[in-house]
């Protein structure tokens, strides 16, 4: 439970951002211009649904047009207002700066519990919901490109991709209206593992800096982290997978709405969300502990704690209780703005969510440029690479037959070598790069720039220096 005295959501984004803006030299009018939401429109529509007229508000807010089209996701939960929207609005504009995409910060948000309805009334309600949307251009490929976001999917985003095409019969770029649609609806490979994807990654370049991860109190490599993670959704479930598979950490504990899990030998990801989709939850899992109050595990000790659902659930009620010393935001706003001061006050290191939880929103990028180009990536050029790489290939089977040289070809060595990039690969490659360049450039600041003392400014200093320089540029 958030105590009373807490900042909302959105006026930790402010703090936050005013952490960061007191370092900069920028006029008040252009502070301002940044800080500012431009605009939000509340639409409230009707939708006939079980004999009766049900009415449905919804939210779209435009933070910045720096760079245009703006881009944010739209998602469906009770707890949608008009508060929360403009703040994920900021948090994408900073977001985008930071990892170069060239969009601004737009977010949505439909109050609306999508569990009380089935699907045929759900695609009745998001059509109209777009429809109030595409018709004031608040979806559209070169101005306002929304994406899944909590409670939504690549279901809604089709929906939306075919009612905007339904209402814009001549617009070649039509899918472009949204991202993180269906592969067979204009979407790209590895967008819907993109943002958990993007956790690991940023994780994989924080443990290539020794003396980063030494500011943490820990040491060597992600094999045998231990990790507690908080939401076992999209994000935090493609996370602990990869993390688990692929660098050797150990997950440790896993909460969720109806409690936790904890092992100390480690969970079996899959095994746990195939249970949760079986049962609806992590109660009654034979592979760990069954923890009533989830939220305690929080508190237990681990190496990496991964908080991957909801806004401010680390907060001052139970900041000084959190013992891990590295924790990354693969949410959007986990940490309150008062929890974060007493953690760094801690020596805890904080990988923010504006970097970690990027992967979606740059993946979504890959996304719109495929759609604008109208060819998937890889398609011109994969099998020219494997010509190149299979010329390669018969001159070392030529050379290894030599018997005085004395050497063979490593086995499997020529499959791999020889398999060109598809589109999958390329995603990874494009997420990857960009992951680690925009770590590189926050750290450049953290260690550079004096009065810097953690990553969470150092990133606030690099997206709303880009931001006003993109501003600048206008005139200004």
């Amino acid at each position: 439970m958030i105590p009373k005295n807490e900042p909302s959501f959105r006026q930790s984004v402010d703090m936050m951002f005013n952490r960061a803006v007191a370092l900069l030299d920028l006029s008040p009018g252009l502070e301002q211009k940044i800080r500012v939401c431009n605009s939000t429109y509340t639409v409230r529509f009707g939708v006939r649904l079980r004999g009766q007229l049900t009415t449905f508000t919804g939210y779209r807010s435009v933070h910045s047009e720096h760079m245009e089209p703006v881009k944010g996701g739209i998602r469906y939960s009770l707890g949608v207002n008009q508060d929360e929207v403009e703040a994920l609005a900021a948090l994408m504009t900073y977001k985008c700066a930071l990892v170069e995409a060239p969009f601004g910060g737009s977010k949505g948000g439909l109050c609306i519990d999508p569990r009380e309805w089935n699907e045929q009334e759900l695609e009745l309600i998001t059509r109209r919901f777009a429809y109030e949307l595409i018709k004031r251009d608040l979806i559209h490929p070169s101005q306002n490109v929304p994406a899944p976001d909590m409670g939504t999917g690549e279901r809604e985003m089709a929906w939306i991709a075919d009612q905007y095409a339904r209402m814009n019969t001549t617009d070649i770029n039509s899918r472009a209206c949204v991202t993180g649609k269906p592969l067979n609806a204009g979407g790209i490979a590895g967008r819907v593992e993109a943002t958990g994807r993007g956790v690991q990654y940023a994780l994989q370049e924080f443990f290539r800096h020794p003396e980063d991860v030494k500011i943490a109190n820990l040491a060597g490599t992600l094999d045998g982290k231990r990790v507690i993670v908080q939401g076992l959704g999209n994000v935090g479930y493609h996370a602990a997978l990869f993390l688990s598979e692929m660098d050797g950490c150990k997950v440790i504990g896993v909460i969720e709405r109806d409690g936790g899990i904890q092992n100390a030998d480690g969970i079996d990801i899959d095994a746990l969300r195939d249970h949760m989709i079986r049962t609806g939850g992590v109660a009654g899992f034979t592979g760990g502990t069954f923890i009533k109050d989830g939220a305690k595990l929080l508190e237990e000790a681990c190496d990496i704690l991964i908080p991957a659902a909801l806004e401010g659930v680390i907060n001052m009620g139970n900041a000084a209780r959190i013992k891990a010393p590295l924790i990354i935001e693969a949410a959007n706003g986990p940490i309150t703005a008062g929890a974060d001061e007493v953690l760094r006050n801690k020596g805890t290191v904080i990988i923010p969510d504006m970097y970690a939880n990027a992967g979606g929103v740059t993946v979504s990028y890959f996304e719109w440029v495929k759609n604008l180009s109208h060819i998937r990536f890889g398609r011109m050029q994969r099998r020219q690479e494997e010509g190149r790489h299979q010329l390669l290939i018969d001159e070392l089977e030529r050379l290894s037959n030599d018997k005085q040289l004395g050497w063979e070809l490593s086995p499997g060595f020529k499959e791999q070598y020889l398999r060109g990039a598809g589109e999958l690969e390329l995603v990874r490659s494009g997420l990857d790069d960009t992951m680690r360049i925009a770590y590189q450039n926050m750290r450049e600041v953290w260690h550079g720039k004096e009065g810097v003392t953690d990553l969470r400014m150092a990133a606030y200093l690099v997206s709303i220096g880009r931001v006003a320089a993109s501003y600048r540029a206008k005139g200004l």
